[in-house]
């Protein structure tokens, strides 16, 4: 089963400025309220995960890598573990004073309970990344 949402936001700023901050596997991992922490080595960044599901109660590993980057409008990753998989991918849209984020995820579950987790809390997730990226331009 298969967990997908596709959400959308607007902020102030340049289609640069949102590049600069979406394009950065650390500021993606950052954002993700589940990422205990994370490490990147090379074009993969291991994502140490805890979800707050029974049938998973430990930390694992996710091997995220960007599969597309088209500057300064479109990112694509990946990421794989024993629990789930997961595509990302991040479509900024410039107007007239406003830039647009199209945001897709897309959760291939391996384990009970992942996809559901998933379906309650990936909106939540948008909104965390939402949030930190207006963090980041205000810096």
């Amino acid at each position: 089963m298969t967990a997908r949402v596709e959400r959308e936001f607007t902020v102030s700023a340049s289609p640069e400025a949102v590049w600069e901050f979406i394009s950065d596997p650390g500021n993606r991992a950052r954002a993700i309220s589940v990422v205990d922490r994370f490490e990147t080595k090379g074009e993969t960044t291991t994502w140490f995960i805890e979800l707050p599901i029974p049938m998973v109660r430990k930390t694992f590993r996710v091997r995220t890598r960007t599969v597309e980057l088209t500057p300064p409008e479109y990112v694509r990753f990946e990421g794989n573990s024993s629990v789930f998989d997961v595509l990302g991918e991040h479509r900024i849209v410039p107007g007239e004073e406003e830039t647009t984020i199209v945001n897709t995820f897309t959760v291939d579950g391996h384990a009970p309970g992942v996809e559901s987790f998933f379906k309650r809390n990936l909106d939540g997730e948008i909104r965390n990344l939402e949030t930190a990226l207006k963090s980041h331009l205000e810096e």
